[in-house]
């Protein structure tokens, strides 16, 4: 099998998106494919590459309806007026959709059956709002016998397709607090807050120019969900989101997001031949499935396959990446993998930066790569829990000059 590099990352800044009040979204009136088609000519400029030299483009997205159909991958290649002979592909797995680009992607390099492969992801949950208007329209239509079939009992819908009700779950096993993750969704903001201060964030957000409610032009280079004044007394007294007696609120879930982001990966060979330094390599990959009620569990299934596959251990790692779609899974799979908690999202984690579903997965995989360099470590693991009851892992080395 041949070595898979990390070649390029770039992605857009993620806005908060508020879909019953679109102008308080910095991205409202720019579409995600748009977004991402921005980005693409740049990331493969500053990757060093020529478009022709692609073999193949995959994007990801979580909802692929309305604007975010993406015609097979093409729309996104239209749009950056890229070379027709790049093929393309749509992948849909929920939050793990961009990661789960990143996977394939790897695996046709290392199979020989490319040697460049350009990546994406893409989500815009303010002008397509996670099920509403497309779930009554019918462009998301479950099958109605998974909840009204005794048949199907067992997997439980009505949870099982509520990520708020399934992070409530998944904490009431976990054996944590609330004020634990009050805590750690604070620690998310300030470690965000800190970053940005001292520039982390530049060299891997590429400004887009933003026309606003007012018609002026903003130019957007920052996530505009993560808070410099978070504190844990602002957190601890805000109100349950799910249910009234619930733990789980905006303070420790990851908010709602528009943003796209994108990788260049190619074989390690072709980075040699090209004069390319690397990010990383890619060392494992690891994927599983779960109770999807408790689907914030998946991540730590995956992780322990991707560790298995490398021949790793935990203590091995060191840094991770843990997607915050809510507080409780990372808290859940540092407690269930044994990891060091101040190794984990060291710039600052989903419920600040934010969690553009199909978009995540990119992000988080590229920011890994970019910690590993600048905190100096070796091993780094990006992991992200997914909708539907499944989980999603990727370990990656730093190269060394």
């Amino acid at each position: 099998m041949r070595e898979v590099v990390i070649a390029g990352f770039l992605r857009t800044a993620q806005s908060r998106s508020r879909p019953n009040d679109p102008a308080r979204d910095w991205f409202h009136k720019l579409r995600a494919d748009e977004l991402l088609a921005k980005l693409l000519p740049e990331v493969i400029k500053r990757t060093g590459i020529e478009a022709e030299e692609i073999d193949d483009f995959i994007v990801g997205s979580a909802y692929g309806v309305s604007e975010q159909w993406s015609y097979g991958g093409r729309f996104p290649i239209f749009l950056a007026n890229l070379p027709e002979k790049i093929p393309a592909k749509f992948v849909d797995q929920q939050c793990g959709s961009g990661m789960a680009c990143i996977h394939f992607g790897f695996l046709e390099i290392a199979a020989g059956f490319a040697d460049i492969v350009m990546v994406g992801g893409i989500e815009h949950m303010t002008r397509v709002p996670m099920f509403g208007p497309y779930l009554v329209k019918g462009a998301i239509s479950p099958n109605p016998l998974l909840s009204m079939n005794p048949a199907y009992k067992h997997w439980d819908m009505a949870t099982s397709t509520n990520m708020g009700l399934t992070a409530e779950k998944l904490f009431a096993r976990s054996g944590l607090t609330k004020e634990d993750m009050d805590r750690w969704g604070t620690r998310a903001h300030q470690l965000a807050s800190k970053a940005y201060k001292e520039g982390f964030f530049k060299d891997e957000i590429l400004p887009i120019e933003a026309e606003q409610a007012d018609g002026k032009i903003l130019v957007v280079d920052r996530d505009q969900a993560v808070r410099d004044d978070a504190t844990f007394e602002g957190m601890k007294d805000l109100k349950p989101a799910f249910k009234p007696d619930g733990v789980i609120t905006a303070g420790n879930s990851s908010p709602l997001n528009a943003a796209a982001a994108s990788m260049i990966l190619m074989s390690k060979e072709t980075a040699k031949k090209k004069g390319i330094q690397p990010m990383a390599t890619i060392r494992s990959i690891g994927f599983a499935g779960v109770d999807p009620t408790i689907m914030g569990m998946g991540p730590v299934p995956a992780s322990r396959m991707a560790l298995q596959k490398a021949d790793l251990q935990v203590k091995d790692i060191d840094y991770w990446e843990i997607n915050e779609a809510f507080a409780i899974v990372a808290l859940n799979c540092v407690k269930e993998l044994g990891i060091d908690p101040d190794r984990v999202n060291v710039m600052g984690g989903g419920t600040a930066i934010g969690h553009p579903l199909g978009a995540t997965g990119v992000r988080l995989v590229g920011t890994l790569a970019r910690i590993l360099r600048v905190k100096g470590g070796r091993l780094g693991l990006a992991n992200a829990c997914v909708g539907g009851g499944q989980g999603v892992a990727t370990i990656i080395e730093r190269e060394t000059v």
